[in-house]
């Protein structure tokens, strides 16, 4: 049987993942992560292994499109360096950037907007294709009530180009600059500052965060269920006269005729002032919207006129013809993520060097992957925690305090890394980053790294053992480890004098502050090669549409 998922299931659905950040039902921990190192597929103990579970991510300078798979995702997991939390404030409900310009045509708010009654400019098949609102150089935003649409010569609606920018805030439609372009506008909001730097982007722009603020509350409570608030001629029609016995008009063709009746099913109050020249419908205004309209229909005929005569028969082939324009249900302004369609979510994350994110971040190594994990697990000393991670910043990387004379050290970025752990087993990594000034080795370790065939795929973790080297061989660009340092094994600190390293050391080993393969990849962006410096920021801004 023919069925559709309706734009308000995807605008719903919009709106509970925005109140999952915010604690309105279940609350769930999202974070937005920097990954992959990109080193060799094979960097394994001379190359002789390929990485399991790992995939290059750029193919000459075009990244490769994510696949969406469990092995895929388990790849994902591997190839995480660090993570920050996005909170409710780092999200927000966004629609199409539609920039208010001089000379163009804009569509108008039509509640039948369908694939057989397609939008009059871009031949959009529902209204929220259509352009149907702007946002002008002031970052305020508009419906458009009416774009001065008159009947062509074939009868088709044919909408006038826009000419004077709306500048007004007032709670009722308004035509911009003096009216002649016949365009009627609607004041929804204006967007904050802070909001245009954090959500604002060349194709979309934020709706406010709590319709009905003390922003907008205004605007929200000026909104009428069911108020007409235009209508359209689609037929002039021909031979109108109207008289006027009280106030003495008799039979003119050039005249308003006053306090028509809109026909509905609302409260019965509505009417409209209509405009003939020459005998011609020119214009109609609504003198009074009424409330409650769910259809409604406007004649001008014989029986239409209460007060004053027209010389129009009902079913006349000279009867003009309209179209009563129905509202959004509660009325324009009511509720603006329905009526803007508002079912993308755009989500900000900034990686920047302040002095609580900076411990997390590592630097000189690159990125070219960014995405979304939600619900990540906390690493314990057992690994048999179920307990989500929450702090603002969080590492996937493994950590190791060395000790020794690191004058000529080097533990060159992605290269291999191994310790004997004993006579038959070996712990193996590759390099994230080394910073001589503390001493710390962060390293990840892709699933398939392990170069002993006894132990398959299973992964082995540095161990505390005295005496025992952090020895090496190359990277992809040749670079080598030179004069390998030993594990300090006394060292179950945080800090390294002043300098906070952002994970906690057992015996000069810290674990990844997230469990591994933890957590629901929710988004994958794969991109070009970044390289990051100790200076560098990355703000990153990320459109989910539902």
């Amino acid at each position: 049987m023919p069925a559709i998922i309706t734009d308000q299931f995807r605008i719903a659905n919009a709106e509970t993942f925005i109140q999952s950040f915010s604690g309105i039902g279940t609350t769930s921990y999202y974070y937005a992560f920097l990954a992959h190192p990109e080193p060799s597929q094979s960097s394994t103990d001379g190359g002789s292994k390929p990485l399991k579970n790992y995939r290059i991510v750029t193919s000459g300078n075009e990244p490769i499109a994510p696949k969406d798979s469990f092995e895929q995702e388990n790849s994902y997991h591997d190839s995480m360096l660090f993570a920050k939390r996005i909170t409710n404030s780092d999200v927000r409900r966004v629609v199409p950037n539609r920039i208010w310009t001089a000379g163009e045509s804009y569509d108008m708010y039509k509640h039948n907007i369908d694939i057989d009654n397609v939008a009059s400019v871009n031949g959009a098949t529902n209204l929220y294709d259509s352009k149907f609102y702007v946002i002008t150089d002031e970052f305020k935003v508009y419906i458009c009530i009416n774009n001065g649409s008159k009947p062509d010569i074939s009868g088709n609606m044919t909408p006038e180009k826009s000419t004077s920018q709306p500048t007004h805030v007032d709670l009722s439609p308004r035509p911009a600059g003096d009216g002649s372009d016949g365009y009627l506008w609607k004041y929804l909001y204006t967007i904050k500052p802070a909001d245009v730097i954090k959500f604002a982007t060349d194709d979309f722009i934020p709706v406010p965060d709590s319709w009905g603020d003390s922003n907008t509350i205004d605007v929200k409570n000026a909104a009428i269920d069911g108020k007409i608030e235009t209508i359209l001629v689609t037929n002039a029609g021909q031979n109108y006269s109207y008289e006027d016995d009280a106030s003495g008009i008799d039979g003119t063709s050039n005249t308003v005729i006053p306090n028509v009746p809109i026909y509905g099913d609302g409260d019965g109050t509505a009417t409209a002032s209509v405009t003939i020249a020459g005998g011609f419908v020119v214009s109609v205004d609504v003198s009074n919207g009424g409330s409650g309209y769910t259809c409604a229909h406007l004649e001008l005929n014989s029986a239409s006129v209460k007060k004053g005569k027209v010389p129009i028969a009902p079913g006349s082939s000279d009867e003009a013809k309209f179209e009563v324009i129905i509202p959004p249900q509660g009325g324009h302004g009511a509720d603006i993520y329905r009526e803007l369609g508002a079912y993308r979510v755009l989500i900000h994350s900034k990686f920047d060097d302040t002095k609580d994110d900076l411990p997390d971040y590592i630097t000189s190594n690159n990125f070219s992957r960014v995405g979304i994990i939600k619900n990540p697990i906390k690493q314990d000393a057992t690994g048999s925690s179920s307990v989500l991670i929450d702090s603002t910043t969080a590492t996937t990387l493994g950590a190791i305090k060395l000790t020794g004379d690191n004058t000529l050290t080097e533990y060159p970025i992605n290269a291999y890394i191994y310790q004997e752990i004993s006579d038959s087993e070996k712990a193996v990594g590759l390099v994230a980053s080394y910073d001589k000034l503390t001493n710390i080795l962060r390293y990840y370790q892709p699933v398939g790294l392990s170069t002993l065939s006894s132990s398959g795929n299973r992964l082995l973790d540095f161990a505390s053992i005295s005496g025992t080297e952090i020895k090496g061989g190359s990277n992809m660009s040749g670079d080598s480890v030179a004069n390998p340092l030993q594990v300090n094994t006394s060292f179950n600190l945080s800090n390294v004098g002043d300098v906070n390293v952002g994970v906690s050391f057992v015996n000069g080993i810290a674990k990844p502050e997230i469990k591994k393969y933890s957590g629901e990849v929710i988004y994958i962006d794969n991109r070009n090669k970044v390289t990051r410096s100790s200076t560098q920021k990355e703000e990153i801004k990320i459109v989910i549409e539902f």
